[in-house]
This record gives structure tokens, sequence and C-alpha cells, in this order.
């Protein structure tokens, strides 16, 4: 090899590649071949009743679109996060015994501390909010005093 030109490359490295670059174009036709006999072979038949909200085959009863309380993606939150953390933990109890068997026991074991630590500062952060409950209580007003303004 002369300085200057870069080392030959063995073609059969590049077979790697092609067979990455198959796989991903027998999925994308794969999906176009779908959707193009969905569109084929299903019945066009529109009508005004289509285009309706679906509501578990009952009428709709009032507009689709309606505020909900956010306590529910706050409890969906907190349920993520802590299901999250399970599956960090899970991994690391599995191979525990190795790293004892090897003398890493102690430092794994503190950093799952203070991994498991944060979180409960966060599910007490949480608890202290008042964000788990399902029926949030307003505030009572003591006598004397001023009735708070609340935010429109």
């Amino acid at each position: 090899m002369r300085p200057g030109r870069p080392a030959r490359v063995d073609p059969a490295v590049y077979f790697h590649y092609v067979s990455v670059a198959v796989v991903l174009g027998l999925g994308f036709a794969l999906c176009a071949i779908m959707l193009g006999l969905g569109v084929l072979l299903r019945p066009a038949n529109p009508h005004p009743g289509k285009l309706t909200t679906y509501e578990c085959g009952e009428p709709p009863s009032g507009p689709a679109w309606i505020n909900f309380n956010i306590r529910f993606y706050l409890i969906a939150l907190v349920f993520v996060i802590f299901d999250v953390e399970l599956a960090f933990i899970y991994p690391v109890t599995a191979v525990f015994r190795d790293w004892v068997a090897r003398g890493q026991g102690a430092v794994a074991l503190a950093e799952v501390g203070a991994f498991l630590g944060i979180l409960v500062l966060g599910l007490v952060y949480v608890w202290v909010k008042g964000d788990l409950e399902w029926v949030k209580r307003l505030p009572v007003e003591q006598a004397g005093e001023p009735p708070a303004r609340r935010a429109a």
C-alpha cells in the first residue's frame, strides 16, 4: 500500500449494507402494496353519517372536543415514570449477582440507591402537592379575610 492511498475494502463488507437495504426496500414495498390493495378493493360509498363521531355504537352526545380534567394526564405521567423506572431497574437486578462476584456490588448498589432515591423524592413531591388525589380540595377561606380572586 502506498502512502496517501486509501486501503482497499473487501467487497464482502458491502454485503451487510446491501442486506439491510433489501430488507428496508421490501418493507416499503409491502406497505405500498397493502395500501394500494386497500384503495383498489374497498368499497367507495361516501355518506355524511360516516363522518360523524363514533361513540361505541351510541349516537353522539355533544361535541367531540371537550376539556378533560388535567388529573388524568398527571396520573398517567406519574404511572409512566414509575413504569419506566421498573424497566431500568430490572436489568440491574438480573446481573447484580455477577457484579458482586466481580467486586463491583457496592458501586452498583450505590448507583441503584441514588436512582431510587431521586424517584422517591419525585414521588414525595407529587404526593405533597396533592397530585395523586383524584378529587382535589379547594383551600378553605378563613373568616375575616377577603375571598381570594380566582383566575379565569
